[in-house]
């Protein structure tokens, strides 16, 4: 159902750093990228992009928006909630069981978007 999802981001340079590193630990790899924002994806499904805004004001993070990343099972949420910590991004939640059925975890990008990795199942 979902085609992509953007952030935003005030330094690309930065964010590119940030997210390259992580995508690779989800094996998603960069499909497109312009002077404005890169997309990454797994060639499947959804991709994730940061774009400099196009209206050229300052990019800000929502106040209840998120980003969440399947990923195929916990060791997988435990290894890209490490490699974000990894990369300086803030805590905002560790690993684990938030109820029966999901394992999340969550941090900051650069910019502060919030992003939660987690396995539901």
């Amino acid at each position: 159902m979902i085609g992509y999802v953007t952030v935003g981001t005030n330094d690309r340079a930065r964010s590119k750093a940030f997210y390259e590193p992580l995508m690779a630990e989800m094996g998603a790899k960069e499909l497109m990228e312009s002077d404005r924002y890169t997309f990454w994806g797994t060639g499947q499904g959804p991709m994730l992009g940061v774009f400099v805004p196009y209206d050229q004001q300052e990019a800000k993070p929502g106040n209840g928006n998120m980003v969440a990343l399947a990923m195929p099972d916990r060791e997988s949420v435990d290894k890209v909630h490490a490699k974000a910590m990894e990369l300086g991004a803030p805590d905002e939640g560790a690993p684990g069981e938030r109820m029966p059925t999901f394992y999340g975890a969550y941090f900051r990008d650069p910019d502060g978007n919030k992003i939660c990795v987690f396995k539901m199942g």
